[in-house]
């Protein structure tokens, strides 16, 4: 009987690390919204606009979660938080591309924004650890939502590095393009992530204790 007992006490422990983690994520993404958009509307940048509008989404998204462990089963209620997630995700890609079409069809030129290359690089060093913590908990714990969400956190990390290069090259070069284009690869990204994440594939979705071996440090994803 005392390894149960240990195991339901590692599970509590999970769920409680879970919940802290997207906590954070929710305050530093509604942070991050607020700044991104509000300098992307006055540089006219559809990439740092399309950021900042992730963070939104990345807030819904772990709201889901959030949702989804504040109940007495969080796994009845996994598939509902996944679906929430992966909408999340198609809808930020439809507004996304839409706009970048847009631009490079003869748009607004976007400007440059250095409070936008400030915040690109931040959530540069910041979205890492959060979304490999996330991970980690999740993939032990054993709940395909958590994993989904971390993956929502980590690919804020790539569009920062994104967002970077396009709000770079427009600034140094005025290479006006490459601010819509680099929206157009966070669209892209995004819309793979919701695919995967309506399908229910984000690796382990049973806890690290089964026979298939699959826990915290997998690589199926």
């Amino acid at each position: 009987m005392l390894p149960m007992t240990v195991t339901m006490q590692r599970r509590e422990l999970l769920r409680r690390r879970v919940r802290l983690l997207v906590a954070a994520t929710i305050a530093y993404n509604v942070v991050e919204a607020v700044v991104a958009i509000t300098a992307g509307t006055i540089a006219s940048s559809t990439a740092l606009i399309g950021f900042g509008l992730d963070s939104v989404i990345e807030v819904s998204s772990a709201a889901a979660v959030a949702w989804q462990f504040a109940g007495r089963d969080p796994e009845a209620r996994e598939r509902t938080a996944l679906r929430i997630i992966a909408v999340s995700f198609y809808a930020l890609a439809a507004y996304v591309t839409v706009e970048s079409v847009r631009a490079l069809a003869g748009g607004a030129e976007a400007g440059h924004s250095t409070v936008g290359l400030a915040l690109a690089a931040l959530s540069l060093a910041v979205m890492p650890g959060l979304s490999y913590a996330q991970r980690r908990a999740g993939r032990e714990l054993g709940s395909r939502s958590a994993v989904a969400d971390s993956k929502q956190t980590l690919l804020c990390t790539y569009l920062s590095g994104v967002l970077l290069v396009g709000l770079g090259l427009n600034s140094l070069f005025g290479w006006s393009w490459a601010d819509p284009v680099a929206a157009l690869v966070i669209a892209a990204v995004a819309v793979r992530e919701g695919r995967e994440a309506w399908r229910g594939d984000t690796c382990c979705s049973v806890p690290a204790s089964a026979d298939d071996g699959c826990g915290p440090d997998c690589d199926c994803c």
